[in-house]
């Protein structure tokens, strides 16, 4: 399997399995928006400012329902498909031919970016990825703690353990070291359907969760600080996990959902699961208010999230598993999407962006054009206004949350934006500008 995974290291003009890569990058002249809505604010980042890799692939999923077993069988989501994907997303985001290559550059934007000089990764340096494994959380009643096996919700809509084995098939294929990787979602149990297949193929990376049982360890918490940027004047102090905190890099593995108190639940709001407590806790800050604010122009927890130093300040790259889509918690299992080019089918795709606010600016309208309820309540974008002006956001918020006393606001944290429409999907660098989101489609052929 590893040497059949490394042979799918090149990433060439055209792939296997009958893609053609397809670009939707139309340079023209820069139109007005004809959805009426207004044009990109904040500040672009990434090797290739704003932009944003949609891969779909219809293949990749062979799953016709609950009646038909788990979807996260390797029956049902094609590996060798997912590891498709996903090569082709983060070489295209990167501008490189191949894997090893595209990681490289990721490594060393980032390491530019925070001055770190013009370095990739070096031996001893660590990795985290954050899944979204909402389904797993420890007080929801979905994983038996005791056997570590699902008891119900076992099609809920999780980072699909195929997209993670496709992730650590490239990290390692790049020359990082297994013991130097963690998957760590704080408030799950990581349950044994989901951890054999990974610990299998990846005896040496670290897997830690909520209990830190079954061979499992245990998440901490370290001593540095996560400061509320609204100074609330609560009894507990919130601070990054261990494997947080001693991290060089973080990946952001989020999911395609839409969520029935924030309107949606994409990268921004993955880090929930990246602090160790839940996110109403007594004795914290309530986490909910401002993010199910239907207002605008107030502030958002989930900037704070987003700008920590060592959380999205640690972003390598931040990634949407679209393979499946549906509404946080009412679903179970998954919901087909009708929107093109999916037309009644599972969504199967992927999105991966450097830019955290693009990303989730695409996932958002996606979302917003299959969901006619709660992603297109009041206040959903807000928070992502609120990041791209960070340094001057709507709200008049000093956002700080690497400080006890607010010293050091936040710079943007990215470019927002909608697309122009539902079919075409284009945004202002598709339509010729200079600035904006930039959404690159590799689609089926």
């Amino acid at each position: 399997m590893r040497k059949e995974a490394i042979n799918r290291r090149s990433f060439l003009g055209t792939t296997a399995a009958g893609f053609a890569l397809s670009p939707t990058v139309v340079r023209q002249a820069a139109a007005a928006d004809p959805s009426g809505r207004s044009g990109p604010i904040g500040e672009a980042k990434g090797i290739f400012p704003g932009r944003v890799v949609w891969v779909h692939d219809p293949e990749a999923i062979d799953w016709q329902g609950p009646e038909d077993g788990y979807w996260w069988q390797d029956r049902h989501a094609n590996p060798s498909c997912i590891q498709s994907m996903l090569d082709r997303a983060v070489c295209s985001v990167a501008g490189a031919v191949t894997v090893p290559e595209a990681w490289d550059k990721l490594f060393r934007y980032l390491n530019q970016t925070r001055g770190r000089g013009d370095a990739g990764w070096n031996p001893g340096e660590k990795i985290v990825i954050k899944p979204n494994w909402v389904g797993m959380i420890y007080r929801e009643g979905n994983v038996d703690a005791e056997r570590y096996r699902f008891v119900r919700r076992e099609n809920y809509m999780n980072t699909a353990p195929q997209m993670l084995l496709a992730l650590l098939e490239q990290l390692t294929a790049a020359g990082v070291r297994q013991e130097a990787i963690t998957v760590c979602d704080t408030l799950a149990y990581l349950v044994h359907e989901y951890h054999e297949p990974l610990a299998r193929a990846f005896p040496e990376v670290r897997y830690e969760d909520y209990a830190g049982q079954f061979g499992r360890i245990r998440v901490r918490v370290s001593d540095v600080p996560l400061y509320w940027s609204c100074r609330p004047n609560v009894e507990m102090q919130d601070f990054v996990p261990t494997c947080f905190a001693q991290a060089d890099y973080v990946v952001n593995f989020a999911n395609l959902k839409a969520h029935m108190g924030s309107g949606v639940t994409l990268c921004a709001k993955n880090h929930y699961g990246s602090l160790v407590r839940w996110p109403v806790q007594r004795g914290y800050y309530d986490m909910h208010p401002a993010c199910f604010s239907k207002q605008s122009g107030v502030y958002r927890a989930l900037v704070d999230l987003m700008g920590h130093e060592h959380l999205g300040g640690k972003t390598v790259l931040n990634l949407i598993d679209g393979l499946f889509s549906g509404l946080h918690p009412r679903d179970p299992v998954p919901k087909r999407m009708n929107i093109p080019p999916f037309e009644g089918h599972w969504p199967c795709s992927l999105i991966a962006s450097q830019d955290p606010v693009a990303i989730d600016s695409v996932g958002l309208d996606f979302l917003q054009a299959e969901w006619t309820d709660f992603p297109r309540q009041g206040g959903v974008d807000d928070y992502l206004r609120e990041a791209a002006l960070a340094h001057d956001p709507p709200s008049g918020t000093f956002y700080d949350p690497n400080h006890a006393e607010p010293s050091q606001r936040l710079a943007s944290l990215g470019v927002h934006e909608h697309w122009n429409n539902v079919q075409d999907k284009q945004y202002s660098r598709n339509l010729g500008a200079s600035d904006g989101i930039e959404l690159v489609a590799l689609t089926n052929a």
